[in-house]
């Protein structure tokens, strides 16, 4: 949903750097009108697709597909170049902005109990943060209509990380406070497209906690991981990834790739500091989508989207509340993307969750060598478009 520099916005943005280069590959991968049947694919053609991949200059990656009860983990590369360490396909990783989809799921759940309303302004939970905050409602935010600037453009936000020190911790609230220091975009409510932006999803973590009287992390754990057996996910505030993990790269300016692991997942709370592993990803797709997660009415809600406004990363793809909708060459998948420094990880699902395939990277997309970004779009969709 993105050569990386720090000198630029962190989060999406890796993402749009490479996005010219896999416009052409996107838009062959979701030309059909229609779904075409699926060729098969072995394990053993999936695997060597993804060691090609990683071939061309990535340290390693991770796929797992499911297909109705089967399912297939495969790693390629290496998980730690330092080391030498081989990827693996159980690792965890920053699952980045798939938070999102976590968080909205659990506001979902407040909305069925009466514990908040899609209605509701954010001023009422959040009140004094938000300028127009009267005028911005939970929907607005969990659909990217809200107008909202993002807070990773403002210079504020990287200056900690320009000096080195990747630890830095950032309160929600301040996050917030560099969004709303810049004018809006369009006024609160406009559903012609959306405006991806961070500040959306920290504002509905601190609303989350108003509400409830708990951490988003704690309803995170109450609510979502520990009811659907999540054991390797994990919400974090301090640096640092549970091992075994997947350490993260990216290339300043020439190689070699430097280790970003370490850098604070305080840059995006609610909206992206959840630790998982591919299996765990897929497992609450699955959930969410065949109707374990959020009360019924609700998860059509989630479905209805809207058109992304620019830039996108997959030609049509559309947001929900908290849901992605991408075109693939057999149908559209549901889903979300995420892309923070030394990680990208795209999540596809059917519309039942029958059907998934997960592909993380443990590279910035903006530190891709020029042939890996369309190779990772084709190797997805074959992925999950390939029954087994």
């Amino acid at each position: 949903m993105t050569a990386w520099n720090l000198n630029v916005r962190l989060g999406r943005l890796g993402a749009l750097t490479i996005l010219a280069c896999l416009a052409t590959a996107l838009a062959a991968a979701s030309a059909p009108a229609k779904p075409t049947p699926a060729t098969a694919a072995t394990a053993a053609t999936l695997q060597k697709d993804l060691d090609r991949f990683v071939a061309l200059g990535l340290p390693g990656a991770i796929l797992f597909t499911r297909d109705g009860n089967t399912s297939m983990r495969l790693a390629s590369g290496l998980g730690d170049l330092g080391r030498k360490t081989p990827m693996k396909a159980d690792d965890h990783y920053k699952i980045a902005s798939l938070t999102k989809t976590y968080t909205a799921a659990v506001v979902l759940q407040l909305v069925a109990e009466g514990k908040l309303r899609l209605t509701d302004s954010i001023e009422r939970w959040v009140p004094g943060l938000v300028p127009n905050g009267r005028k911005i409602t939970i929907r607005q935010l969990l659909n990217h209509t809200s107008g909202l600037a993002e807070f990773d453009t403002d210079p504020r936000y990287l200056k900690p990380y320009l000096s080195g020190d990747l630890g830095f911790y950032w309160a929600p609230r301040k996050l917030v406070q560099m969004g709303v220091s810049h004018p809006p975009l369009f006024p609160p409510g406009v559903t012609r497209h959306t405006h991806y932006a961070n500040t959306n999803y920290v504002l509905l973590g601190l609303a989350v906690e108003a509400a409830t009287g708990h951490s988003i992390g704690a309803e995170l754990r109450k609510r979502i991981f520990q009811p659907l057996h999540l054991d390797e996910t994990s919400y974090r505030i301090k640096p640092g990834l549970p091992s075994p993990y997947a350490h993260g790269y990216l290339v300043l300016g020439k190689p070699p790739a430097m280790d970003v692991s370490g850098i604070s997942p305080s840059l995006s709370p609610a909206s992206g500091a959840i630790v998982s592993t591919a299996e765990d990803v897929a497992d609450f797709y699955r959930a969410l989508l065949s109707g374990h997660v959020v009360r019924l009415d609700l998860l059509r809600a989630m479905k209805t989207t809207i058109v992304e406004g620019k830039p996108v990363d997959i030609v049509g793809q559309r947001y929900g509340l908290g849901l992605e909708l991408f075109p693939t060459s057999c149908g559209d998948a549901l889903g979300h993307n995420g892309v923070v420094p030394g990680y990208i990880t795209y999540a596809f699902s059917s519309g039942d969750g029958s059907r998934q395939a997960v592909l993380m990277v443990n590279l910035d997309s903006g530190s891709f060598p020029r042939a890996a970004g369309p190779k990772f779009f084709r190797l997805l969709d074959k992925a999950f478009c390939s029954r087994r």
